[in-house]
């Protein structure tokens, strides 16, 4: 058995499908683990979801911040954006399975035995992997309970990008959100500089790619991680950057979790990238 992590797919099937053959991959025998973004950008949003759903136990995505913007649109809680390509799951026969089925989904995974963090974005620098996992469930319950409109609603709109104990509870949940979703860029107190989107060298002093802090309280895990398409196939002690911009006309990369080794197709929709990268 393998168990491989796969970078954003975003709606790209072909690709997904095309990376899988070369794997070689068994849905009776290995397992795909992926780092969220599932849908949007890419021509097939509503295949992808349909596909990772029915591998069942074999497969795990923690979410990203694009299907968290698919579920606030679905329910009322956002409007579509220009570039956004997700309305063959809107209008889908199985559109209320598959947005149940997706609104389940944790928003960080840690499997002990590996000592292996699943996420879509990052963790502060002062988030050990105990304090990451019960922000995440907190968020993942009311995500899951009889508030999720509401809380869909508070976190499209959210701002938070500092941390301390003084928060109330929708900043507190509204950080935790930007953490696990968007979060590239911070200073060593954990304040956000979510604006800052380019590749490392680009931003402003005093952030630094969250991984690159010294005292970082989660560098005894391995954190495999998305949504920094512009950081490309970034490798460093315990840090593997997985989304290799395959949306635009990149690659689209999966890891190997027990050998580390990298595996890579390029883009191969029937349609073309979208002409313009749009970094969210």
């Amino acid at each position: 058995m393998a168990i491989y992590a796969i970078g954003d797919v975003q709606g790209c099937f072909a690709t997904l499908l095309k990376l899988l053959e070369t794997l070689a991959f068994k849905r009776d025998r290995d397992q795909l683990w992926f780092v969220g973004d599932l849908v949007n950008r890419g021509p097939h949003s509503l295949e992808v979801l349909r596909f990772v759903r029915e591998l069942g136990e074999q497969g795990l995505t923690v979410l990203g911040n694009h299907d968290l913007h698919l579920l606030a649109v679905a329910h009322g809680q956002a409007s579509l954006k220009p570039k956004d390509t997700f309305m063959d799951v809107l209008e889908a026969p199985d559109r209320e399975d598959l947005l149940a089925w997706l609104r389940y989904r944790p928003l960080f995974y840690h499997d002990a035995l590996r000592r292996v963090i699943l996420v879509h974005a990052g963790l502060p620098p002062q988030w050990t992997s105990v304090m990451a996992q019960a922000a995440a469930t907190e968020a993942e319950m009311m995500l899951r309970g009889p508030s999720y409109v509401e809380f869909l609603q508070r976190i499209e709109d959210n701002i938070s990008s500092c941390w301390s104990g003084t928060l109330s509870r929708w900043e507190r949940l509204g950080y935790t959100i930007n953490c696990l979703t968007r979060l590239r860029y911070c200073d060593a107190e954990g304040q956000l500089a979510l604006a800052e989107k380019g590749p490392p060298g680009t931003q402003r002093t005093p952030y630094l790619p969250w991984f690159q802090f010294p005292n970082r309280a989660s560098a005894e895990h391995t954190v495999l991680f998305g949504h920094w398409s512009t950081l490309g196939a970034y490798t460093a002690p315990g840090i593997y950057a997985l989304d290799t911009g395959c949306v635009w006309g990149g690659t689209l990369t999966a890891l190997c979790v027990e050998t580390k080794e990298r595996i890579s197709v390029a883009y191969g929709e029937s349609q073309p990238p979208p002409a313009t990268r749009v970094a969210d």
